[in-house]
């Protein structure tokens, strides 16, 4: 779910589906579902180039380097991943979280990576604060032609169980402009549940990217000011390219 509240109000909400795959557990996902792989052509295909490229290597070693990059020297022992991996080949993630939890099983910090139109990605880091991970950072990315460079990025992150919570807040100085929710109840990924999912939210990723398009579309009419990608570079810093 999507609401503007400045300049203009506007909400939309939409329905998806997300696979949460803990990383050490990739070879037997790719066992057990046929039409699973990693950096591997098939209907659905977990790419290393989607996410943090330090270094080449691994999804779960250029985490490691991002988090030591960072001033996190212990590595995660266990690292969850909540994404859309490429369907057909194709994908477009708005948003990818990193869960990270130490070798005691408890949570560590989380790392957001925010997706834009052009292929850029910037990973955010979320620390805990209290029994949740929360942080308010500038955004300094160019998400939206709708929205303005200078705000901040409000990430509250609820540990995934059987439900998923996710919040993401725009706020220019202290006034909140946009919200962000993301929610959704855990299935057990099982080739049967994903064909079925498949079936349900047909070419999931062509959906995201279509109807992004179509929002900015309807925010154009409503005459909501936007801003063009060269409009303020020195806002945008910390920012990673996808590798084809």
């Amino acid at each position: 779910m999507h609401r503007r509240i400045l300049p203009k109000q506007h909400e939309f909400v939409y329905r998806i589906f997300l696979f949460f795959l803990d990383l050490d557990e990739l070879a037997g996902i790719e066992n057990a579902i046929p039409f699973f792989s990693v950096d591997q052509p098939n209907l659905y295909s977990l790419r290393s180039a989607d996410y943090i490229q330090i270094q080449s290597g691994t999804i779960r070693e250029n985490l490691t380097a991002f988090l030591k990059s960072e001033g996190f020297e212990k590595a995660p022992a266990r690292i969850r991943l909540l994404t859309l991996p490429r369907l057909l080949g194709y994908t477009f993630n708005p948003v990818s979280i990193f869960f990270c939890h130490d070798e005691a099983g408890d949570p560590m910090v989380s790392v957001v990576q925010v997706g834009n139109t052009f292929g850029e990605l910037k990973p955010y880091i979320v620390p805990l604060d209290g029994g949740r991970f929360h942080v308010r950072v500038p955004k300094n990315f160019y998400v939206s032609p709708f929205s303005e460079l200078d705000l901040a990025f409000d990430f509250r992150l609820d540990l995934p169980g059987d439900r998923l919570r996710v919040l993401i807040d725009d706020y220019k100085g202290g006034v909140k402009t946009l919200i962000s929710t993301l929610t959704g109840t855990r299935r057990d990924l099982t080739a049967g549940n994903l064909l079925f999912l498949t079936a349900k939210y047909p070419l999931v990723t062509l959906k995201i990217i279509t109807l992004i398009h179509w929002q900015a579309f309807r925010l154009w009419l409503k005459k909501i000011p936007h801003r063009l990608k060269e409009s303020g570079p020195h806002l945008q810093k910390g920012v990673f390219r996808a590798k084809e």
